[in-house]
C-alpha cells in the first residue's frame, strides 16, 4: 500500500535526470501535491533550496566519489533552470556542463536567464543573468541551453586560465565547436568585463587534449619551459599498435619520452586500471620509449611560484637523456 509520502517511481527518474532536482510543477504532473512535499521536507527526505524547487536526495556528496563533481555542477545548472520556469536558458558555465564539456570549476554558481531580461537578479545564491541579444540556443534534455561558442564567451572572462583553455579543449575535443567557432566565441567575449587578461588564452587551446588534467599539464610544462612535442603519441612496434601517449618528448635515436596523466575519474575503476596497466607494459617494454606516469597532486599549485614534481621530473629526465642542460627556464642546447 502506498504510504501518503510515497513518491512515484517516473518522478524519481525524472529527478534522477536533473541531478536529483524536480520542480513544484514536475510534482504536481507526478501526483505529488503540495502537502506531500510539505510532508517530506518536514522528515527531512526532501529538501527546498529555492522556491518551487525540491531536492530529492539531500546530504553532502560524497568527496571519495568522483562522480560527485560531475554532479554538484550538474544541479548548480539544473537548480538555475528550475528555479526561473519553462523558458530560462542555461548560461555561462551552467550551459558548458549541460552541454558535456569538461574542465568548468566543481564551484559552478546556478545561473540562467530569460528572453528579454535586463539587469541581473539573484534569489538564494541562485543568478538571473541579462539577456545577450543574439545569443543562439539548443535544446540540451528538453531544456534552452545557450550555444557553446556563446556559453564559452560568456564563461572564459569569469575563469582563471586552466579552467577556461581546458573548457575550449573540452569542446573541440567533443566536436562542438571547430578552430572556426572558437575565433566566433573569443569575438562575443570582446567587450565583457575581465575579457581583457584572457586573449592570449584563446590560441593556446588544443583539442587533442582528452581531459582537463592534460590540459593543465600541457599549460604547466608550457610556462615551464617544457611543452611537449606532442600530444596523443601513436606507438607501433613492427606495425602494431601498442598505446597511446598523452604527452610526449623527442629523443635522441628516435625515442619518446612519454608522460601520461592519470586522473581518479577516469583510470579509478578497475577496468579502467587493468587496461592502464597492460597499456603501460607494453609501452614501457618497447625499446623505443620512456614512460612518467603523474597524477594531478604532481602539478604546481595554482598562483605559486614553486614548481610542481611534474616539471622537476621532467626537467631532470630530459636534461639527461637527450644529452643537454636544462634551464630553470626550459631546454638548451
Amino acid at each position: 500500500m502506498r504510504t501518503l509520502t510515497a513518491v512515484p517511481s517516473e518522478l524519481l527518474s525524472v529527478a534522477e535526470r536533473q541531478a536529483g532536482l524536480v520542480s513544484a510543477a514536475q510534482c504536481d504532473e507526478h501526483g505529488v501535491t503540495a502537502h506531500r512535499r510539505s510532508r517530506l521536507v518536514d522528515q527531512g527526505r526532501w529538501r527546498r533550496p529555492t522556491r518551487g524547487v525540491f531536492e530529492t536526495t539531500p546530504g553532502p556528496p560524497d568527496p571519495s566519489d568522483p562522480r560527485s563533481y560531475d554532479r554538484r555542477r550538474r544541479r548548480a545548472a539544473w537548480l538555475a533552470l528550475l528555479a526561473y520556469g519553462p523558458d530560462a536558458i542555461a548560461v555561462g558555465p551552467c550551459a558548458l556542463v549541460l552541454l558535456g564539456v569538461q574542465g568548468v570549476s566543481p564551484r559552478v554558481v546556478p545561473q540562467a536567464t530569460l528572453p528579454g531580461a535586463r539587469g541581473t537578479l539573484s534569489r538564494d545564491g541562485i543568478h538571473l543573468r541579462q539577456f545577450d541579444d543574439g545569443m543562439t540556443v539548443v535544446r540540451v534534455e528538453g531544456r534552452l541551453v545557450a550555444t557553446p561558442d556563446w556559453a564559452l564567451a560568456q564563461s572564459v572572462p569569469e575563469s582563471g586560465r586552466r579552467r577556461a583553455v581546458a573548457a575550449m579543449d573540452s569542446a573541440g575535443h567533443l566536436g562542438l565547436l571547430d578552430a572556426e567557432g572558437l575565433a566566433r566565441a573569443h569575438d562575443l567575449a570582446r567587450g565583457r568585463r575581465g575579457v581583457a587578461r584572457t586573449h592570449a588564452w584563446w590560441s593556446e587551446h588544443d583539442a587533442r587534449a582528452e581531459s582537463p588534467l592534460e590540459t593543465f599539464a600541457r599549460l604547466e610544462c608550457a610556462d615551464a619551459g617544457l611543452a611537449p612535442d606532442e600530444l596523443q603519441v601513436d606507438v607501433f612496434d613492427d606495425g602494431r599498435f601498442l598505446g597511446r601517449g598523452d604527452l610526449g618528448w623527442r629523443l635522441p635515436q628516435g625515442r619518446w619520452l612519454i608522460a601520461e596523466m592519470d586522473g581518479v575519474d577516469v583510470h579509478g575503476a578497475p577496468d579502467a586500471l587493468l587496461r592502464d596497466r597492460s597499456r603501460q607494459n607494453a609501452l614501457v617494454s618497447h625499446g623505443g620509449v620512456e614512460l612518467l606516469r603523474f597524477t594531478g597532486r604532481d602539478l604546481a599549485t595554482p598562483g605559486t611560484s614553486r614548481p610542481g614534481r611534474m616539471t622537476t621530473a621532467l626537467r631532470r629526465h630530459l636534461g639527461r637523456t637527450r644529452g643537454s642542460a636544462v634551464s630553470s627556464t626550459g631546454l638548451m642546447s
